[in-house]
């Protein structure tokens, strides 16, 4: 899968657990972009990922992220 290919289902997974269809999410979004955007809901975009993806991140991982554009590395690399 592509950068674009797997950032759009990202995206729909961000409108989907923030309940927003008009939510803009490009690489650069991070937490401090989305006022909801708490710890229960980073929790809800993790496993939902996971789900999507059928794959599992480590704690450090997730940890390490500073917005949604290396987040869709992350899941392009477990891809691979």
């Amino acid at each position: 899968m592509t950068h674009e290919e797997v950032l759009n289902i990202v995206r729909g997974i961000f409108r989907d657990v923030f309940d927003d269809d008009d939510l803009i999410v490009e690489d650069s979004t991070n937490s401090s972009d989305i006022e909801d955007w708490d710890s229960l809901e980073h929790i809800a975009l993790v496993v939902s990922m996971e789900k999507e993806f059928d794959l599992k991140f480590d704690l450090k991982e997730v940890n390490k992220l500073e917005n949604v554009g290396q987040m869709v590395d992350l899941i392009i690399s477990k891809l691979a």
